[in-house]
């Protein structure tokens, strides 16, 4: 049985998570539950799994909630319940799946800790992923990926020396205006970025679907989980999302890692690795699948993988820069205060308007996350 503290329980990979532990419940047993505001939603859950403690980010909610709740299940808020949580004696694996950089210090102190951590926020590694790393190898401790992308690299790879891979590759569907002319896209409505043609993902991460700036942040993760240069982690555009990724290796050769899109299978992976459980859940039929495709990614359309390259070539504090510039554009998007081709161009201004600082402390990526949202919002 292994023990699971999951942060973010009432979001889209929340959900999914507590499908696959009540899939398992002879291997995974939540002892840990956080969300950000929806109180409701965390008092069923709360009920229905009996953790030994939660959390909410509100605390005005959060002490509502504890009177809802009882004295038998401890409630905690702001960063300090996450770290709580995060450190519980029993828990075996933390599952970080906040958006935004709330997860980053639950994160450092689950790894301080002993904990396995599985890692859905992306903000983790693309902002820090130079620390996040050296404190797991320091205490020995997994870092394992939940983005579909990384999760296969994770099993193609699979203990491969490093030295025979050639080159990392990760998937993109293209997002729902991969045939839309780029003359169109200052027309392009929030409504219709939403329309993701593989994937049911929260609003955030599905307009960065649209744009691609999803895929670049996964190409910053990938180079810090995989410890390998940016420059040989490439993107291919692949339609059907059923191949999530593949490695190249030195010799030629291709593994590739498919299945029918669906969270639960890289989010059980994770959480029960280095097993593979058994799961009815996922089921793919390639013959009604018909074929599987592939396109070089057009950059002039989607510039936001070239911008992903520099900041993760430069390193330092500009990914977290890129990161947190995109953040502000998507909001101000959704607003209607900048139009789709808005959300790239504001993000470059702010990375040129950037002074980077090599091998950043965490105060430091902090700082620039707070200045590049200062900055992007001084743009607009």
């Amino acid at each position: 049985m292994k023990n699971v503290v999951l942060l973010g329980s009432t979001g889209s990979i929340g959900e999914s998570t507590i499908k696959v532990v009540e899939d398992l419940p002879d291997r995974l047993r939540l002892v840990g539950l956080a969300a950000g505001a929806n109180a409701d939603k965390l008092l069923e859950q709360a009920r229905r799994f009996r953790p030994r403690a939660v959390a909410l980010w509100d605390a005005d909610r959060a002490r509502e909630l504890a009177g809802r709740l009882g004295p038998e299940i401890p409630v905690h808020s702001g960063e300090e319940g996450l770290v709580r949580l995060a450190t519980l004696p029993e828990a075996d694996i933390v599952l970080i799946a906040i958006v935004g950089t709330a997860g980053l210090g639950p994160a450092l102190a689950a790894i301080r800790a002993g904990k396995d951590i599985a890692v859905a926020s992306k903000e983790i590694l693309v902002m820090a992923g130079e620390i996040v790393m050296a404190e797991a190898r320091r205490h020995g401790v997994r870092v394992l990926p939940v983005d579909s992308e990384h999760s296969a690299i994770f099993q193609c790879l699979d203990g491969r020396d490093p030295a025979t891979v050639h080159r990392l590759w990760l998937t993109a569907s293209g997002g729902p205006f991969r045939r839309t002319p780029i003359e169109e896209f200052p027309s392009i409505t929030v409504e219709r970025a939403l329309q993701h043609p593989s994937w049911v993902m929260g609003r955030k991460i599905t307009i960065d679907s649209a744009t691609l700036f999803n895929k670049g942040l996964e190409m910053i993760e990938a180079r810090w989980l995989f410890d390998i240069p940016i420059d040989r982690v490439r993107v291919v555009v692949h339609p059907q999302s059923v191949i999530h990724s593949m490695v190249e290796f030195v010799d030629g050769s291709f593994l590739a890692q498919l299945s029918t899109p669906d969270m639960c299978l890289p989010i059980q992976y994770a959480l029960t690795y280095p097993e593979r459980a058994a799961s009815h859940r996922v089921q793919t039929d390639l013959a009604a699948i018909g074929q599987l495709t592939f396109e070089e990614p057009d950059t002039k359309r989607f510039p936001a993988l070239e911008l992903a390259r520099r900041a993760g070539s430069v390193g330092g504090t500009l990914p977290a820069v890129f990161n947190a510039a995109n953040e502000i554009a998507v909001a101000a998007f959704c607003e209607g205060r900048t139009d789709f081709p808005g959300i790239t161009e504001l993000v470059r201004r702010v990375m040129d308007a950037h002074q980077p600082v090599a091998h950043p402390t965490l105060d430091q990526i902090l700082a620039a996350d707070a200045w590049a949202r200062r900055e992007a919002e001084a743009r607009l």
